[in-house]
């Protein structure tokens, strides 16, 4: 059997978040692997182009890090207690693209994330990080839907 030593969950700091928690902890208790949280800031580059002062831009990426680095360790406290080793980072970039980069880099075993569950129009527009990075991961990836679950 597949030995998982070291577990990727990447995080979008939402609501529903905490469903996901008991599934990144199982595989974890069960293989005794690291657990490594990343939530991805969104790079607003596109946005210079349309008259907003680039400083303006640089100011609130620096503001929306700042604010999910504390939010991730406020998360990882509150959530996992019983394994105080796990990582915690903030990186900038597409989400998905730095997902993939960051598994590679890291090595990690599995990613055990959540979808959204956007369906039609809507999964069209904003795409699917968890599709793409479920279709690209050289690891497995535990996809859950956190609202089908209890």
């Amino acid at each position: 059997m597949k030995k998982f030593k070291k577990i990727l969950f990447p995080v979008d700091l939402s609501e529903s978040l905490p469903k996901l928690v008991p599934y990144v902890l199982t595989m974890a208790e069960k293989f005794g692997a690291e657990i490594h949280m990343v939530f991805i800031a969104r790079i607003l580059d596109h946005f210079t182009g349309v008259y907003v002062p680039h400083t303006s831009i640089d100011v609130f990426e620096k503001e929306v890090v700042e604010g999910a680095k504390k939010r991730i360790q406020e998360f990882k406290e509150e959530y996992f207690q019983a394994y105080p080793d796990t990582k915690a980072v903030v990186l900038t970039g597409d989400i998905s693209d730095k997902i993939l980069a960051y598994i590679k880099s890291e090595g990690f075993d599995l990613v055990v994330m959540g979808t959204h569950g956007r369906l039609g129009l809507e999964k069209i527009v904003f795409g699917s990080v968890a599709e793409r990075v479920a279709k690209m991961s050289p690891v497995p990836v535990l996809l859950v839907n956190p609202h089908k679950v209890s």
